[in-house]
């Protein structure tokens, strides 16, 4: 809200009056129990400088000080502290004044230790953000993953094949008769729309046994070693460990079967591809899993696959005679 020109108190020294014009004060200021004249105060001569004075500061009208902030009337203008300097406020209960209204450049906001004041955002990283070490070791990398369960998967595909084999062999008994009348309408182009022979009345049961058997396989060879040691053989080889996200301890056999449970039991439906795919998609998992890399399963279990550091083997060997180096 604008105020009407006129003669008004200065709130910058209350015993004098100056003329308001609507936008700032105007002219020299007059004692507050002078009569003050019907308009405003007429201009002041401009002062002639010499040559070896500097050029007043247009910033400020004629006859009124450098220091004097335009407020306007009826706001409180600046106080002056002990100092002197005009915009210093002294705090409540201080005896020296401190200038402006936060503190000092470089000091803490008060209860913030140091930080940034309440409501401002974190400070971020620059650049990358630094790769997270789980208990000071490194996260294992995607390829020594998947070649770490690319040996496990052989091991298990070795056991299944010592003893699943008369299982294997029977189911694919049974299925003969159909397997081979698809084959031979394929090679003769035979277009008949006649049914193929239906399978063996055991083709269901034992497909049920097979499965089992290599899913009962596969937890028997991975849940143990990992709940002790955190390897399988595929991790030994390749130097990587299972380890809790929470402490540097073993798994433990429950942890170690949450863990497995995830990706060993879609194995009982592979008979329908589902099972295959939910294994897929869990094994993927660690590709968009940041910042620890874990796959579906290891976020089930709280579980993170690290890098072991690997120490070099030590020579013994005694040098040849002559050699010194």
């Amino acid at each position: 809200m604008s105020v009407a020109p006129g003669w008004y108190l200065d709130p910058a020294d209350p015993g004098t009056r100056r003329y308001w014009d609507g936008e700032g004060w105007l002219g020299a200021p007059i004692p507050a129990e002078a009569t003050p004249p019907a308009g405003p105060p007429p201009p002041e001569p401009e002062p002639t400088t010499r040559p070896d004075e500097p050029e007043p500061d247009p910033a400020t009208r004629p006859g009124e000080p450098k220091s004097a902030p335009a407020t306007r009337p009826g706001e409180p203008g600046p106080t002056t502290g002990r100092a002197g300097a005009v915009g210093q406020h002294a705090p409540v209960g201080a005896g020296t004044p401190s200038p402006g209204y936060g503190p000092p450049p470089g000091a803490p906001y008060p209860g913030t230790a140091g930080g940034p004041p309440p409501g401002a955002p974190y400070p971020t990283w620059p650049g990358q953000q630094p790769e997270p070490r789980p208990h000071g070791l490194p996260l294992a990398g995607l390829g020594a993953r998947l070649v770490a369960r690319l040996i496990d998967i052989t091991v298990v595909l070795a056991l299944n094949v010592v003893v699943n084999f008369w299982f294997v062999w029977q189911y694919i008994q049974q299925m003969s008769p159909p397997i081979t009348e698809a084959w031979r309408r394929i090679v003769d182009q035979d277009t008949t729309t006649e049914q193929l022979p239906a399978a063996g009345d055991q083709a269901g049961s034992l497909q049920i046994a097979i499965l089992l058997i290599a899913t009962a396989l596969w937890m028997a060879y991975e849940v143990p070693s990992t709940a002790s040691r955190g390897q399988t053989f595929g991790k030994r080889v390749m130097g990587l460990q299972v380890l809790p996200v929470s402490a540097v301890a073993p798994l433990g056999f429950g942890r170690a079967l949450r863990r497995w449970n995830l990706l060993g039991l879609p194995t009982l439906g592979w008979f329908c591809c589902i099972g295959f795919l939910l294994q897929l998609i869990d094994s993927l998992s660690p590709l968009f899993d940041r910042p620890l890399r874990q796959a579906l399963h290891d976020k089930r279990a709280q579980t993170v696959v690290v890098q072991l550091p690997r120490t070099p083997v030590p020579n013994d060997r005694p040098a040849p005679p002559g050699d010194t180096s």
